[in-house]
């Protein structure tokens, strides 16, 4: 039997935190541009966790929230945490967000609490899976160049210009529909080998993988690689991502469960 919840009218998403140091001081941060997307796409309130690795309670704030969000970032994951050699090409690295977001995942899978994990975030659940990333998408033969133009207009940087290919039948399928959808995908680190006990949900036209899901969650537990949260106001694909992760939050919250966990 699932655990009763206190009802709240807002539900509430844990946010994981970048750490920068910024002005000789060390600050925990989330860019505004996901924080505005919880409220506004998810209908919910964005709490930020920060990466203290030493005092993470996981059990603590998994009893008080409803969702948990893994931002993108410009740091990598640290090849240690795959088994791949420490490098300079995987620079900048943050090892104090990677010590607390690689257990949250499992902890908040084990719960049912639903996941939405973006650019970086999709990269930390494919590791936290067991699989492996690659450094430089664009230098490996016949795979595009997935990063970013370089800009300082972010929406030209975030444009929507990329298509990826929707697998059938699939949880992305049931948000987006099966087949081509259009999508802001900017990265140089992209999945290598995909973690054990993950589906590949969507691929670029080159093949490499663009979403991928947690086969038979407890409930919504996606992952993308481009970034929603950007366009959520009036792009449709980046809008229903945060509608269907706010559905999900609203009924963790209210006690209901995804009819494939009843």
């Amino acid at each position: 039997m699932p655990t009763m919840r206190p009802h709240r009218s807002t539900p509430i998403v844990a946010v994981a935190a970048d750490v920068k140091d910024i002005d000789i001081y060390r600050w925990h941060a989330v860019s505004e541009t996901y924080l505005r997307a919880v409220v506004n796409g998810a209908g919910a309130l964005p709490l930020i966790l920060p990466a203290l690795d030493e005092s993470a309670d996981f059990d603590t704030l998994l009893d008080r929230v409803d969702g948990v969000l893994l931002p993108g970032s410009r740091s990598n994951v640290h090849p240690l945490r795959y088994g791949a050699p420490e490098s300079d090409r995987t620079l900048p690295h943050d090892p104090r967000r990677d010590a607390v977001t690689l257990p949250l995942i499992k902890a908040t899978l084990e719960r049912g609490v639903p996941l939405f994990a973006i650019c970086r975030g999709m990269q930390e659940l494919n590791v936290a899976f067991g699989g492996t990333l690659v450094a430089e998408v664009q230098e490996v033969p016949g795979r595009m160049d997935h990063r970013a133009p370089q800009s300082d207009d972010n929406d030209m940087r975030f444009a929507i210009r990329q298509d990826v290919i929707v697998e059938p039948g699939g949880v992305l399928a049931g948000i987006l529909g099966a087949g081509t959808v259009r999508v802001n995908s900017l990265h140089r680190q992209a999945v290598d080998k995909l973690g054990a006990g993950l589906k590949a949900e969507a691929h670029a036209p080159d093949g490499t993988v663009e979403a991928m899901s947690v086969i038979g969650a407890k409930n919504f537990a996606l992952g993308v690689q481009w970034h929603p949260e950007y366009w959520v106001a009036n792009d449709q694909p980046s809008r229903a991502l945060f509608a269907a992760f706010g559905k999900a939050i609203r009924d963790y919250s209210e006690g209901r469960l995804p009819a494939a966990a009843e």
